[in-house]
């Protein structure tokens, strides 16, 4: 993984909220349309937006651009084509940085990936989820196993990087029913794997039902024995973890994601993104209208769908940088994080938490989470803020 170098790069995360159909557990912002979308007048917003951030950052490098959703792969190339190329007008694009796609297995085909790749699209992440068409099933998806392998092998063909997630701490999933599908995801892997723990989130399909006590997960030390597995078997793999869920050979960790977690600037631009700009004013926090069509009609209306807009303080934008760098094995500058907060780590709790073993410093000015500690991360958060 490169070193953190003190300048987490200038990313543009860009949403295609749309997908074929909504994922019981998803609480992304997503959403179903019956017929079809107006994907050259959504276009045509994209680039509208973009203007409108890049008036907001001015001249910048990207170093990173994520497509993401949604389902990006239900867009036509075309349409991909010309949002990037929107991008590339509004900033500097250096040749050859991570442009990531997410896509479907549902969705692919070859045709339109080799279109995505001609688009410019350099590492495709793949929402496969499970190995086992039963579990597929459950967890809704539209694609089975044999679609999964087929759009895995089709990506590495035609794309340099490749990815894809897989979640796990299913109802009733045993430790060796994981570790035989985990080997078995990197076997197929090219170099980076993201791997996620079930969780129940409200407003889904899968709240209601755990709510309504039709659907048991593991409890915390089950799930816990599964994270710790997921952690020995990737790094006997040799894809260890660089942040708390996701997994890379050296080198091939994400770079845009990277740039989230060393808490770099971004323009979220699209339907509930969101994005972190520095201006010339200060920080600033950005979000968008989350309902598409809202979102499209403010964009042609105004320039842009902004639906919330503020200055973060240097203590608020210092928690940020917590919450994001305790996430990576790498940690937090602390003399990045007391110039933002204009205070010093309190050195009680920190001994504390070092005693717990659940943090540990690395040299004179970095802090990181133990292994044990990323289990409680929201508690070694709270009690540093």
């Amino acid at each position: 993984m490169a070193r953190d170098n003190g300048e987490p790069g200038f990313g543009v995360y860009l949403h295609w909220p749309f997908c074929a159909a909504k994922c019981p557990y998803c609480d992304f912002n997503s959403h179903v349309r019956h017929q079809p979308v107006d994907q050259k007048r959504f276009m045509a917003a994209f680039a509208r937006e973009i203007d409108h951030m890049r008036a907001l950052s001015g001249p910048r490098e990207v170093t990173s651009i994520f497509i993401g959703g949604g389902t990006p792969s239900l867009m036509a190339p075309e349409t991909l084509g010309g949002i990037l190329e929107a991008v590339a007008k509004a900033w500097h694009v250096p040749d050859g940085i991570e442009i990531t796609l997410e896509a479907n297995p549902s969705s692919v085909e070859a045709t339109r990936f080799r279109g995505y790749r001609a688009a410019g699209v350099n590492r495709v992440s793949m929402g496969v989820q499970a190995l086992d068409d039963r579990q597929l099933r459950f967890l809704g998806r539209l694609h089975n196993v044999e679609q999964a392998l087929g759009a895995i092998g089709l990506a590495r063909e035609i794309f340099p990087r490749m990815s894809f997630d897989l979640i796990y701490a299913r109802p009733g999933q045993t430790i060796d029913d994981w570790v035989a599908e985990l080997n078995r995801a990197i076997d197929l892997a090219a170099d980076h794997l993201s791997l996620y723990q079930l969780t129940i989130e409200e407003g889904t399909a899968f709240y209601a039902l755990h709510k309504a006590g039709k659907l048991t997960v593991p409890d915390e030390d089950h799930a816990a024995e599964l994270y710790e597995i997921t952690q020995a078997v990737t790094a006997e793999r040799g894809l260890p973890a660089y942040e708390v869920s996701n997994h890379a050979r050296p080198g091939a960790e994400s770079r845009h994601n990277l740039t989230y977690w060393r808490y770099g600037d971004y323009a979220g631009i699209g339907p509930g993104a969101h994005g972190r700009l520095t201006t010339a004013e200060g920080k600033i926090a950005t979000a968008a209208e989350r309902h598409p069509e809202t979102w499209l009609g403010m964009v042609e209306q105004a320039g842009h769908g902004t639906s919330e807009q503020s200055m973060l303080t240097g203590e608020e934008q210092a928690d940020e940088l917590l919450l994001m760098g305790l996430r990576v094995k790498e940690g937090v500058d602390l003399s990045r994080w007391s110039s933002l907060s204009g205070r010093s780590v309190d050195a009680e709790r920190e001994a504390f938490l070092i005693d717990l073993g659940l943090v540990e410093r690395i040299g004179n000015h970095r802090l990181r989470a133990t292994p044990e500690g990323m289990l409680v991360l929201n508690r070694v958060v709270a009690e540093l803020s």
